[in-house]
């Protein structure tokens, strides 16, 4: 493999200390070794490559899950556990001025379908994903902020506006010029997700398998053959599904056109009735605030504080002590009243950006029968969900009877300086932490 950070980003170290791990055991699944074939090769077993094999072996097809790891172990088993609209690292309006209004509404359909979609596989599938909030709330970070906030309700059906003053009453308390919410999503364990994902994909008949990464992929007469550590996988079609986990040459076409990005999350002890007074945070509501360079946050059912924050640029020991300790510094500064509650459970995974800023989700240009999905831009638990479901019909040769923006299927550009894209980083780092004052 040809991956974009050293060694240790996939490693265990940045997902050490991970707090999902402890609520969920999982099953070991078997090692691909010899001979195997399917209809549909699913490489990357998250959210996007289990959605696309549980809707593939639901209709019928042959399908073999490979993970280098195993089932969950990248970013949807890690993540902040936001359900939420999203997928795109643009707004609104900007999507409609470089798409059109047309294309913005569907994908704004597509964001509030996503969310729908997980909504519909938890309830079928009796997952039990220790969901809450009635959609999410943005936190306003200074005045101009709030001034956006207020200006956004009015194109969003059933979006609450609440002002500063009226922030304690509604348990939201903090640094806050006042709030967005979106009646749309909801907070998860998205440990428990994934893994109900794979049982149910496994039960439906897709073959899944871990310490199973894929190397070469060759074209052949009828298919693909793709090279195994410990044997070959001969299949019809196959899904790219790896997402900040991906590597360049799997296949070559992925160089340069995706753009890894680190995101850290503490998670606190269960805090008391009177931590949670004292700081004034007694909302069950999910949020995040509107700085570029993002918090996210949550008070989750068992009362422990999830605190998450995007801004890692690099991946080794020293980086992800450092990313760890910024964390705790930002969330100690956001909530003063809480400086001496442990957060033993801190960890770190990648997010995965676009060079349009738009998920991809459709065919890889020059390998027909072959398909991705990927660049959910830190929303992959509703999108990259999504993003299986139409790889799945896609796969097959049928339309998509959800929404499929064209912006979603158009093909991915590369980023500047190939392998060293990652310089671009630090600038554009820095011009957003400079909009974020």
């Amino acid at each position: 493999m040809r991956r974009v950070f050293g060694a240790y980003a996939y490693s265990d170290g940045p997902r050490d200390g991970c707090w999902w791990d402890e609520t969920a055991t999982r099953p070991e699944w078997p090692e691909a070794r010899g001979g195997i074939s399917a209809d549909v090769a699913v490489i990357g077993g998250g959210f996007t490559g289990l959605s696309a094999a549980l809707h593939l072996a639901e209709a019928g097809a042959s399908v073999a899950v490979l993970d280098a790891e195993y089932p969950g172990w990248g970013a949807s088993g890690r993540n902040g556990g936001f359900c939420c609209l999203g997928g795109a690292k643009i707004d609104g309006d900007t999507y409609a001025r470089i798409h059109g209004a047309e294309e913005a509404r569907q994908f704004h359909a597509a964001e509030v379908e996503a969310v729908h979609l997980v909504a519909r596989l938890l309830d079928r599938l009796g997952i039990d994903a220790d969901t809450h909030s009635r959609g999410e709330t943005q936190m306003a970070h200074n005045r101009r902020a709030m001034e956006r906030l207020r200006r956004a309700a009015d194109a969003e059906d059933g979006a609450v506006v609440t002002e500063a003053a009226d922030l304690a009453a509604e348990g939201m308390a903090g640094p806050f010029h006042g709030a967005l919410t979106i009646p749309v999503g909801f907070g998860l364990n998205p440990r428990k997700y994934v893994l109900g994902l794979a049982q149910a994909a496994s039960e439906a008949g897709a073959r899944l398998y871990q310490n199973s990464p894929a190397g070469r992929i060759e074209k052949t007469g009828n298919g693909y053959r793709i090279a195994l550590p410990q044997g070959t996988l001969h299949a019809d079609a196959v899904l790219m599904c790896t997402n900040g986990y991906s590597s360049e040459d799997i296949p070559d076409w992925l160089a340069g056109r995706y753009m890894p990005a680190q995101s850290t999350v503490l998670v606190t002890r269960p805090l008391t009735e009177a931590e949670l007074a004292a700081a004034g945070w007694t909302t069950d509501q999910m949020a995040y605030d509107t700085r570029n360079l993002l918090h996210y946050f949550r008070l989750m059912p068992d009362r422990r504080f999830l605190f998450g924050m995007r801004g890692g640029l690099t991946s080794t020991p020293q980086a992800e002590a450092a990313a760890r300790a910024r964390t705790r510094r930002d969330f100690e500064a956001m909530f003063p009243a809480w400086r001496g509650v442990e957060s033993a459970h801190m960890w770190s995974g990648m997010v995965c950006l676009a060079a349009n800023r738009v998920p991809f989700t459709g065919p890889v240009p020059g390998n027909p029968g072959m398909f991705a999905g990927l660049a959910y831009h830190g929303n992959g638990v509703a999108m990259g969900s999504y993003a299986g479901r139409l790889l799945a019909d896609l796969v097959q040769g049928k339309t998509p009877d959800l929404p499929y923006p064209a912006a979603m299927r158009a093909p991915m550009a590369r980023f500047p300086l190939g392998r060293a894209r990652r310089l671009l980083m630090p600038p554009l780092y820095a011009g957003l932490a400079l909009g974020d004052l």
